[in-house]
């Protein structure tokens, strides 16, 4: 059954994550986020029952998660709250959980798997569980599993964050390609190891080809990129112009304007053709077929689709949401100005197939 969202008492959230103070949410909701929280609530009815009784034993829950705790963890402390299902998660890297699943086969322990991006759920998807239709029909079909094993739960764009004091957008190429060009040299910041990064490069598989990717692969090769082992690694040099533009997600740059002020020097740019250097990428989750606890998990997807979580990937992590209804953060590109290719997020899951193009190039080892 759906969610329902009677009145309740809003739990203290928890402190600075182990990333930094970069990755930390910080809640400060506004108006309309306060309304939804305070008129919503975060309690969730038990399926088939009209109201919990203290002999209620709403049971466990166990979450395999491949993104970073100090997003999720706040969202998550709400739904056990909520709900008052006893929630363990394991985090690690997106890559590293889809192999621990792998791995553990049907001994694994996991409900649920919350990948950052669809080549992780795609690596496991011969091992989640079919969907219901209450969960699939909440979002768009390009936003989930075309098989309904999984689905999309926030948006990330993939952008260019540009140093200020260097650049203007006018003098940024067109689209990713234009960065190839031998003018870019010793100016570009990556992360090859990055999922994120990786995701980007399927795109453009699916969009331009192999022949063309791999040109592209060299080309930034040629002009001695400098490599960063994440996204918020790359906005902060950017920002202190150790380079002057680099590769991430759109929500990493909020972060350190919100710590920093408007005076930190960088800036997302969008580029002015569709390509994949602009990718709409999303996270999301798959229910494992062997989950001992389908029931709280199904409730738990139910709850990252509810207007009370998508509303907290708007407001407080910067992301797009994937349920209407929901107001992106006013700092946000609205999603009809960003041109965005149209790619299946399902046709994002050949990530052997991208690592293998990485290492061929030798930006991998």
């Amino acid at each position: 059954m759906p969610w329902s969202f009677p009145a309740r008492l809003q739990q203290s959230l928890p402190g600075p994550s182990e990333h930094g103070p970069h990755f930390r949410p910080r809640w400060r909701f506004g108006a309309v986020t306060a309304m939804l929280l305070l008129v919503l609530g975060l309690a969730v009815s038990a399926c088939g029952n009209e109201a919990e009784t203290p002999n209620d034993t709403p049971g466990s829950l166990v979450v395999y998660s491949g993104r970073s705790e100090s997003l999720v963890d706040p969202i998550i402390q709400q739904f056990k709250v909520a709900s008052g299902i006893d929630v363990k998660v394991r985090y690690g890297g997106t890559a590293e959980m889809a192999a621990t699943i792998l791995e553990e086969g049907e001994n694994s322990p996991a409900d649920v798997f919350f990948a950052q991006d669809p080549a992780g759920l795609g690596a496991v998807a011969g091992r989640f569980a079919p969907l219901p239709e209450s969960i699939l029909g909440t979002v768009p079909a390009k936003y989930r599993s075309p098989e309904g094993v999984w689905v999309g739960l926030s948006g990330r764009a993939r952008v260019t964050v540009y140093n200020t004091d260097k650049l203007s957008p006018e003098q940024l190429p067109d689209d990713i390609w234009g960065f190839t060009d031998p003018q870019w040299k010793g100016r570009i910041g990556w992360a090859p190891t990055n999922g994120s990064f990786q995701a980007m490069v399927t795109a453009m598989q699916v969009q331009w080809g192999e022949e063309k990717t791999r040109d592209w692969l060299i080309g930034i090769k040629a002009n001695e990129p400098k490599a960063y082992s994440n996204n918020t690694s790359i906005v902060a040099a950017v920002g202190s112009g150790e380079v002057e533009v680099g590769f991430p997600n759109h929500y990493y740059l909020y972060r350190f304007l919100q710590e920093e002020g408007e005076s930190f020097a960088a800036r997302n740019y969008h580029f002015r053709e569709s390509g994949p250097g602009g990718v709409m990428l999303v996270a999301g989750a798959g229910i494992l077929e062997t989950a001992p606890n389908r029931e709280n998990a199904d409730r738990f997807l139910q709850f990252m689709l509810s207007l009370v979580a998508q509303q907290y990937f708007a407001s407080q992590t910067y992301e797009y949401p994937v349920i209407e209804r929901v107001i992106i953060n006013r700092l946000l590109t609205p999603l009809e100005e960003i041109n965005a290719p149209d790619i299946d997020m399902a046709d994002l899951d050949d990530l052997e197939g991208t690592l293998a193009l990485l290492r061929e190039t030798g930006i991998l080892p």
